[in-house]
């Protein structure tokens, strides 16, 4: 129990660190979407799992210099999606049966970037080939670095 414990909280201090670096209070994404996208982002990026806890509403909220009703928006509107489960009395967690979600969050995330890029693409003025050819040297770059990863 105890390792356990430690373990938690050895994530959300680093989630709590990711998070402050990516909140911008000068961005034209609302902050509540940057809190929403960065929670999507974490679990479908495994740094935050099913049954971890988040902090609580007022924890998140002071950490990240925002009112407390934009947190609590965030979480309600993430348990309506199925990612995060309200347990009465003890907290805020990712959804235990979240899994297949969390695919499917992969998934669109995934799709959004690579939308992204095909705008990019089209507005610089780049080949369909030649766009395929550096994402394919960027998978070969990234393949070569896990290789070199102890």
């Amino acid at each position: 129990m105890g390792g356990d414990l430690w373990y938690n909280m050895s994530v959300l201090i680093l989630w709590y660190k990711h998070m402050l670096n990516h909140i911008d209070p000068k961005s034209a994404l609302p902050i509540y979407r940057q809190i929403m996208d960065q929670i999507r982002r974490s679990v479908a990026a495994g740094v935050l799992a099913p049954g971890d806890q988040l902090p609580s509403v007022r924890e998140l909220a002071a950490q990240l210099l925002v009112n407390p009703n934009t947190v609590a928006r965030v979480y309600r509107d993430l348990e309506r999606d199925g990612l995060l489960e309200t347990r009465r009395g003890q907290g805020t967690y990712i959804a235990s049966d979240a899994t297949a979600l969390i695919e499917s969050e992969r998934r669109r995330l995934i799709a959004d970037q690579l939308e992204a890029v095909s705008r990019d693409i089209g507005a610089f003025g780049l080949s369909e080939e030649a766009a395929v050819q550096m994402l394919r040297d960027a998978l070969t770059r990234r393949r070569s670095v896990r290789k070199d990863q102890p």
